[in-house]
């Protein structure tokens, strides 16, 4: 996807907007013709993002392919769920948040705990009106698939689409998009946070560097997607919590950027990655995103 079709689709919006308030009524048809093919276009950018960024399963799985130590702390307490129900916005992230939440427990065989993560994610699917991604019937096959983490792995990463769709085709695109970024800002949240956590004084520092070396690549292939979440966000009402969010996300990018750490590695120097201040800022980034959402 290239920046200047985004650019075109956003100023084709403007533009429409602007004749839409400011030229004569006998042209009403024409320009309302011209504002749905601009909204379609910007509908359609929104899609290419979204279809670029991880699924809920996607980090987890690569945390799990690692070796890395399933971490307990690092899930949403799913009994704050109820109090996420009076604002969309905030059901939205927060079914997002969950969804990478389940996948990473299956990632790790958690299924019970899964299928708990599940049921609660139902009332945040409810509350946004999302027809058919958590309903029994799909929990009811979660349940059948219990000991089998592909299938379970299909039917997270299935729900979560399936929602992204209907709320696309109910004109939603907001809370769509805040969903997503909610699945991703978790699971980036569960790659920094498995590194920060890792006991210091267990291993000597080169065995440790070693073991860590493939979670922090995890981290960096998430770079794109920060870059990718930011102009989906960008193509949506700009109110909280989009603002927010955008603002934070492009400190996390810019943070990005000044990290060499692709050529670090590739230089067998991920020593200094692990004592770069750069990558305490990405993980004090992403912390302070998943609070605005989990708050």
């Amino acid at each position: 996807m290239k920046v200047t079709r985004f650019a075109t689709a956003s100023l084709a919006l403007i533009l429409t907007l602007g004749l839409w308030s400011c030229g004569p009524k006998k042209e009403n048809s024409e320009n309302s013709d011209e504002f749905k093919q601009a909204e379609e276009s910007l509908n359609d950018e929104i899609k290419d993002v979204a279809y670029n960024i991880p699924s809920p399963s996607e980090i987890p799985y690569l945390l799990q392919a690692t070796g890395a130590e399933f971490n307990q702390s690092l899930l949403s307490d799913r009994k704050k769920a109820d109090q996420y129900l009076t604002r969309n916005d905030k059901a939205a992230l927060n079914l997002g948040v969950y969804a990478s939440d389940i996948g990473y427990l299956v990632s790790y065989d958690k299924t019970q705990e899964a299928i708990d993560y599940m049921n609660t994610s139902k009332k945040l699917a409810d509350n946004l009106g999302v027809i058919g991604s958590f309903d029994p019937e799909i929990l009811k096959r979660f349940e059948a698939n219990i000991s089998k983490k592909d299938s379970l792995t299909k039917l997270v990463n299935w729900a979560i689409q399936n929602a992204d769709k209907y709320l696309k085709n109910d004109n939603r695109n907001k809370p769509a998009a805040l969903m997503i970024a909610g699945s991703f800002i978790e699971g980036l949240y569960i790659s920094t946070g498995v590194i920060k956590t890792y006991p210091k004084n267990i291993l000597k520092d080169d065995d440790r560097i070693l073991i860590l070396t493939p979670l922090i690549r995890v981290v960096i292939q998430q770079r794109e997607s920060v870059g990718e979440l930011v102009k989906m966000l960008g193509g949506v009402e700009q109110s909280e919590p989009v603002t927010s969010l955008l603002a934070n996300l492009n400190s996390l990018e810019a943070s990005y950027r000044a990290m060499n750490i692709e050529e670090q590695i590739k230089n067998n120097r991920a020593d200094l990655i692990l004592s770069d201040k750069n990558l305490a800022e990405v993980t004090s980034i992403v912390e302070k995103l998943r609070k605005s959402i989990t708050d």
